[in-house]
């Protein structure tokens, strides 16, 4: 029997190891490519607000992978000391599905969705034969990992964005979108008995069963590697980038709590399997829900002030940045002259000498300042100002899919 000092250099070995298996990286290499293709239209969204170069695709990939690794190897010490146990039958249902609701709306790629749905086509019509609590346990970790992920890195490479807001009008404010890939490493039953090169696991594990036939404690194990990709995509417009993604961690780690205490109830109750099949998608959907609301209801950080004009965003080692001048900021007046609006601002942009004195409110100090702006040219300062709300171009947020859209169509005909 392996207590746990033993148990946790064995993941790591496994861990190691799977990235000395050559069938392991065409995979790895396919997760992180769709990752990269994100971050690249990120960026250019980003680039389209400044004019300019804004950043390295690369760095934010680098990251990504980085906060990957780490948040793979927590996973997977998660998912052994649970006794999660994957079967490749499990994950060719769940995949195929996962793709085609992403065709109806784009946050259904979400397992959480997916599992939910093959968890209650099984439990009413017993096709496909699925592990339900494996399933909701696998999207439970999943969703704690990412939590926890959201929590450390969520509010990096925020793009600014014009935003409609619920009263029709368009505010500022930013969007929040982080990928990563997640390599795993996970339990697969291999035998019972004596297997050469299975791991046997304490009598207490798992707390979630393999869902074959045997008794549990006789069941030996392999650690397994698998590839996966989780994705965070919110939008902040009553809170900074860092308090909201800090927010959504807490209300998407609370979720991945309940569903793993309602899939370890599951293997012995079929009511607590019927509530984590229904929890599963719907409890997802509230955590987006109140995420949408505390926003919407929220007041608008990044609106026109009454005097001057605030700043949505500044470019990091621009001139505004070296200035002092912070996103909220509001900016009164330029070598003595007052600003009004986003015309006059880009009208002293262009007309105003070198180097130029900015009259500023600073948000985070709560106090005015006075400071030396030296852009390298006439309208080179680094920075983006809110909206003023009649503007005609705007981001579309939480957009349906193709499918989701032809049925749509066929809706409206019927």
């Amino acid at each position: 029997m392996f207590p746990f000092t033993e148990i946790i250099p064995l993941i790591l070995k496994s861990f190691l190891q799977a990235f000395l298996d050559p069938q392991f990286w065409p995979v790895f290499l396919l997760v992180v490519g769709l990752i990269a293709l994100q971050y690249w239209r990120t960026g250019r969204m980003r680039d389209s607000f400044f004019h300019q170069k804004t950043g390295k695709p690369w760095i934010d990939i680098i990251m990504a992978a980085g906060f990957g690794l780490l948040g793979g190897l927590a996973g997977s010490c998660l998912m052994v000391f649970i006794g999660l146990t994957l079967s490749g039958s499990d994950l060719i249902y769940l995949w195929p599905l996962a793709v085609l609701l992403m065709l109806i709306n784009m946050r259904f790629l979400c397992f959480a969705y997916s599992g939910g749905v093959l968890a209650l086509s099984c439990l009413f019509f017993g096709f496909p034969r699925v592990n339900i609590p494996q399933i909701m346990a696998l999207v439970a970790v999943l969703h704690m990992v990412e939590s926890i992920l959201i929590l450390i890195s969520g509010h990096l490479g925020a793009a600014p964005a014009y935003i409609k807001g619920a009263r029709g009008r368009v505010i500022g404010g930013f969007t929040l979108q982080r990928f990563w890939p997640i390599p795993l490493v996970v339990l697969a039953v291999v035998g019972t008995g004596t297997v050469q090169g299975g791991v046997e696991m304490p009598n207490w594990w798992p707390l979630i069963k393999a869902g074959i036939p045997g008794d549990p404690q006789n069941l030996i194990y392999t650690l397994m590697p698998v590839i996966a990709g989780l994705g965070y995509s919110d939008v902040s417009v009553a809170r900074s980038p860092v308090e909201k993604s800090r927010l959504s961690a807490l209300y998407l780690g609370i979720y991945s709590i309940i569903l793993l205490v309602l899939s370890v109830m599951a293997e012995w109750s079929r009511t607590a399997t019927l509530v984590a099949a229904l929890f599963c998608p719907l409890g997802h959907e509230r955590v987006i829900y109140i995420s949408r609301k505390i926003e919407s209801c929220g007041r608008a950080l990044y609106v026109p002030p009454e005097r001057g004009v605030r700043v949505l965003d500044v470019l990091v080692d621009g001139a505004a940045w070296r200035a002092g001048i912070r996103s909220g900021d509001i900016i009164f007046a330029v070598n003595g002259l007052g600003l009004t609006d986003k015309k006059s601002f880009c009208q002293l942009q262009q007309e105003s000498f070198l180097p130029l004195t900015v009259d500023y409110y600073s948000r985070a100090a709560g106090k005015n300042r006075r400071s030396l702006l030296v852009p390298q040219g006439p309208g080179d300062w680094g920075l983006v100002l809110v909206p003023e709300g009649d503007e005609d171009k705007y981001v579309e947020l939480w957009t349906t899919g193709p499918l989701g859209r032809w049925l749509e169509r066929f809706w409206r005909k019927f």
